[in-house]
Order: C-alpha cells, then structure tokens, then sequence
C-alpha cells in the first residue's frame, strides 16, 4: 500500500508527469486557454471544479486579501505560499504574478526559482518601477529598457536552471499606457524582452481591439514557441480598466494564447461579503440572503468532503 501512495503521488509520480509549465505551453498550442484569477486554494478548487484548464493568481487580489493595496507590499514568500497553496489543491497549471521581480536581476532569479518550486507554470514580471502601480491606471513609470531586459535574461537563464527553460517566462509592458511612450514603444520593449529570452509577452492597458491585433502581428515576425510564430501572448480582461470588454474566443482570434481574469472572482465575490453585510446590520438577520449563500453541501462538495468519512 505505502508503495503503491508513493508510486501515484511521490517523487516518482511527479519526475513521470509533464511539468506544470509544458502543460501550459501545449495547451496555449492547442487554444486559447481562459486563466480566470484563484487567489486562494478554495477559489482555485472552483476554477478546476468549473472545467477550466488554467488559473491565474493576481498580484493586486493577493495583496488586496491582506487588506493591501496593490503596490508590491506582499512579499516573495507570501506569494510562494499562496501559489503552493492553490496548485496542491486544483492541480491547474498556474501563471502567477511577480510584480517587479521582487528586486534587481539577482533577486528575479530567486523568484523563478521559488515560484517554480511552489508549483506554478510561469510567472510574468514587468517594467515598471517599484513601487508599482495597477496596469489600468495613470502616472506610472518605466524602468530602463536595457535594465528590464537584464531582468528577463536573468530570468530565463533560472528557468533554464530549474526546469530546462520549461517554467514560462512572461514579460510584461506598461508601456503602451505611459504618455512618455506609447503603442509603438511598447512594440519595441516587447521586441527586445523576446530577444533577451522571454517565452510569453503580456501587453497591459491596450486600449482597443485595433491594437491587441496590431501588436499580436508585430510579435508574431519574432522568434519564439507559439504555433504561428513569436512568443506566447496574454492578454487582460480585467474590469473597470482600459481595454474593452472582449470574449475568449475574439481574443484566440487576434491572436493570443492566454487569457487571464485577475481580480474576477475576487470582485465578485467581494460584492457578496459587502451585501450580506448590509443586510446584517439592517437587518440583524442574515436569513433573507441564503438563497445567495454558497450552501454547506456546495462546500463540502468542492472540498471532496463527506462528513464522517477519512479525507
């Protein structure tokens, strides 16, 4: 029996199954893959109960379950700790947010090197200064292009080093959002963050259809792993931003490989901590809200748990 235990879940188990990052990158072969945002182990267990493929973990809903706002305060080993966590429950291969890297190029290869240790299937790091700001809002600012892509050679040369460059290196670019700059600017910080070794480019705060297809067309004449050519492209579909809302399938269809929905479920289901509040206080009875309530059977379904029986 214990060998059995070991031979499914154990070292053996885990050298023999594709690596989270290859799962990742055949799937995003095959389709475009929707990572709607887990930003705990029991929202991670309801994107894998809902048939997703893949999740997301957002630097801004992380940071914001701690009641902090999203300006890189959470530290390395709290995001280890909460990828850990949702992957160990929802087995999805999982994008995770770095924010800046967590410090110069030095400190960039220690965040791949934990992030992959923790799970995740990649991690997206970007070219704003610390301390960052939301992609989707005004007055942020650029690192160096040549500074930048210190860090993604850095990070690529640990991917290489940990997972034989299968853990997914995704740069992303404010760029496009910062007056200094620009579309075309962002252009060309992509170009050069392919160059220096990034598998995946995440093009934040794009303002409309017209430009996710320009920029996919630009990115596709690059090297790179993706199946028309270039490297991996994510796109945001986040709320209350810059970019329109679009559907999975439109984004597949302009040439992206990755969706993700960062703060999605957490907006959602923040909505619904804030209502059945309001009815408490009025009220000082929460019974007119049940039928909105996520029930006891509901959870202990999605927990695999049947009360009496050994977990």
């Amino acid at each position: 029996g214990s060998f059995l235990w070991l031979f499914c879940n154990g070292p053996v188990a885990m050298a023999l199954r594709p690596s989270m990052g290859l799962r990742l990158r055949t799937l995003m072969k095959e389709e475009c893959v929707a990572l709607p945002g887990a930003f705990n182990g029991l929202v991670g267990r309801l994107v894998a109960e809902n048939g997703f493929k893949g999740a997301y973990m957002s630097g801004a809903a992380v940071t914001a379950t701690m009641g902090l706002p999203d300006i890189g305060l959470a530290t390395l080993d709290q995001f280890s700790a909460r990828i850990r966590e949702v992957v160990a429950v929802s087995d999805l291969p999982l994008i995770a947010d770095a924010d800046t890297g967590f410090g110069e190029a030095e400190m960039v290869r220690r965040t791949v090197a934990e992030y992959h240790a923790a799970g995740a299937a990649g991690l997206h790091i970007e070219d704003q200064v610390f301390p960052k700001r939301c992609g989707h809002l005004d007055g942020k600012t650029l690192v160096s292009e040549e500074d930048f892509c210190a860090k993604v050679k850095r990070a690529a040369e640990a991917s290489q080093k940990c997972s034989g460059g299968e853990f997914i290196v995704c740069a992303r670019t404010d760029a496009a959002g910062v007056p200094e700059e620009g579309f075309e600017r962002a252009v060309h910080r992509a170009t050069a963050y392919v160059h220096a070794g990034a598998d995946m480019i995440f093009p934040e705060g794009l303002h409309s259809r017209a430009e996710f297809e320009k920029f996919a067309t630009a990115m596709q004449k690059l090297p790179g792993p993706a199946p028309s050519g270039g490297p991996f492209l994510l796109a945001n579909m986040t709320e209350f931003g810059k970019t329109p809302y679009l559907t999975l399938n439109e984004f597949g269809a302009l040439g992206y490989h990755c969706v993700i929905y960062p703060v999605t479920t957490l907006r959602s289901a923040m909505k619904g901590v804030q209502e059945c509040l309001a009815v408490l206080r009025e009220k000082g009875s929460v019974e007119e809200f049940l039928p909105r309530m996520y029930s006891r059977s509901e959870l202990y379904q999605t927990l695999s748990y049947t009360p009496g029986v050994e977990w």
